[in-house]
């Protein structure tokens, strides 16, 4: 029932003014349960981590990367939250099989700096894949991350080989959702 207070006398003047003279017993002024719709963050104790494996053999490197990368920040979980290392630790087999579109493979150029004079080095994909063909989808997912300590560990949940075999066959992995 409205009461006495400034809302109520203000609805009696609404009401007076357009004949409702019944909604005293209509209104009610219930308090909202706010417990049944609050927001859940994750923290580091409630945060589950599964073990996925992708083939990148014949897949391109952006968008396998751009989905690697999702899936370390933990984006593909419903209870993705932005300040916490929720993603899960993903292995990539048959590194070496993957393909760039156009001519990347032999145009595209991979800058490093030593940190000193005149330190800086070039390289392309096609000399990086003769000696390590893991660090370039490892590149290409490290500047899809964070840039801070929080990129930092979800980059360590990254496991890259070139071959077919991997170590992590005790975690039992399954395979990347599409």
């Amino acid at each position: 029932m409205c009461g006495k207070g400034y809302f109520c006398d203000r609805l009696r003047a609404q009401a007076g003014r357009t004949s409702f003279f019944w909604f005293d017993h209509v209104l009610k002024i219930e308090s909202v349960n706010t417990l049944s719709y609050r927001t859940s963050n994750a923290n580091n104790a409630t945060v589950e981590r599964a073990w996925f494996v992708v083939d990148a053999a014949g897949q391109t490197v952006g968008r396998l990367s751009s989905r690697v990368a999702s899936v370390l920040r933990g984006k593909h979980k419903p209870s993705y939250t932005p300040h916490v290392d929720t993603g899960d630790n993903v292995i990539i087999i048959n590194a070496d099989q993957v393909v760039f579109t156009g001519s990347k493979e032999v145009q595209k150029t991979y800058l490093t700096h030593s940190g000193y004079p005149g330190g800086q080095k070039s390289n392309t994909p096609e000399r990086i894949r003769a000696k390590h063909p893991e660090r370039i989808l490892e590149t290409a997912i490290r500047g899809m991350l964070p840039k801070n300590k929080l990129g930092r560990a979800m980059y360590k949940k990254l496991h890259v080989y070139a071959g077919a075999e991997h170590p992590h066959v005790a975690q039992k992995p399954s395979d990347l959702p599409s």
